[in-house]
């Protein structure tokens, strides 16, 4: 059977072998349902170990549902979540935080995907007038939408505003490991400040499933007993944990033999293969062909090209329009590496790419 190449998402790829195994290895015999299992406490140490003796986490079955639980965690009713224009939590997630969490999205504009902290005192103003949502949390994105990412300076900063304006933070990890790999650090460093994490594992080998990692100290009593009955009221607690938690314990422990963790090389491997895709397409960057749109930082590279052309290259290689071009006849694109993402698959597109644009003209 030919190997299917895409570029539309790195939800595309397949599940890493390592993460196979460790679902294999849990599916032995009986266990006890709803997280009291071998694999769940498995999982428990290995959060510790990666986060802090303090962290915690929960295992859930996506991304949004990760998110909603999170900030539902964080939030009152009546309260409001800060968030850049592009976050996932007020554009893909077909208004889950308003419909099921019952908060208000309250977003900020960014060319690039990433907030800076004089542009909390937009919504700050708020806090204590109860005509309008109070804006009691930030959420931020590490790696961000736009395949960017925050250095840790700019998100210490950004989280210390938020804290001193009386706000908690949440981060969107949904490609946190793509960030830490990228920055070079831990993926407890990377979430410099934040006070609860979605954690990412299906963009980064996994087959499903994310978890809620409490981060801050002082949040661990009252989360620790608020948060399985906000999972189970969500719908996010699974009866067969084993499999979920499997996963996720097998990215943040199994090692090569040069004692690097699988979360480490699958983000690495996916930035690199970004990194060079964008280095196969920079002469026709240098000769107006196309134009880069956004930093290449982890794993996505963002263009602007001739619709035309997109749509010749898409007939071989499936990839998401990002939004219209500058030019009515040009479209902005994005394009996804994933663990398994190859040399050949690169390399192959980017003649795709070169061969579309050449017809083009």
């Amino acid at each position: 059977m030919n190997r299917t190449v895409h570029f539309a998402s790195d939800n595309y790829a397949a599940v890493h072998p390592e993460v196979m195994a460790a679902m294999a290895a849990a599916n032995e015999g009986h266990d006890v349902a709803y997280g009291a299992d071998a694999a769940t406490a498995a999982f428990d140490a290995a959060i510790a170990s990666t986060f802090g003796e303090h962290a915690l986490g929960f295992p859930v079955f996506n991304g949004t549902g990760a998110n909603i639980v999170s900030l539902m965690a964080l939030s009152p009713r009546w309260g409001g979540v800060v968030a850049s224009e592009h976050a996932h939590i007020n554009v893909d997630e077909n208004g889950a935080p308003e419909r099921v969490g019952g908060l208000k999205v309250l977003p900020l504009p960014s060319v690039d995907g990433r907030l800076h902290p004089e542009q909390l005192a937009r919504y700050a103003g708020d806090l204590g007038d109860e005509h309008r949502a109070q804006p009691v949390v930030l959420s931020v994105t590490q790696s961000t939408e736009l395949g960017t990412v925050y250095p840790l300076d700019q998100m210490a900063d950004l989280t210390y505003a938020a804290h001193e304006l009386g706000m908690r933070v949440h981060m969107d990890g949904a490609r946190i490991a793509n960030a830490a790999a990228a920055l070079g650090v831990s993926l407890r460093e990377a979430t410099a400040g934040a006070d609860i994490l979605s954690f990412g594992g299906t963009k980064n080998g996994a087959m499903l499933g994310e978890a809620v990692v409490i981060l801050a100290e002082d949040l661990h009593t009252r989360l620790a007993h608020d948060l399985p009955y906000l999972r189970k009221s969500t719908m996010q607690l699974g009866s067969k944990m084993r499999y979920v938690s499997a996963q996720l314990t097998a990215l943040l422990t199994s090692t090569d033999v040069a004692g690097e963790p699988l979360w480490l090389r699958n983000a690495r491997h996916a930035n690199a293969m970004a990194a060079r895709l964008r280095g196969a397409l920079a002469p026709l960057a240098q000769s107006g062909a196309l134009r880069f749109t956004q930093p290449t930082e982890s794993n996505a590279v963002f263009v602007e090209l001739p619709r035309a052309a997109a749509d010749a290259v898409r007939a071989a290689f499936r990839f998401y329009d990002w939004q219209p071009g500058a030019a009515p006849d040009s479209v902005e694109a994005r394009w996804m590496c994933s663990w398994d993402t190859t040399v050949e698959d690169v390399d192959g597109f980017a003649q795709a790419i070169a061969g579309a644009l050449e017809a083009a003209r």
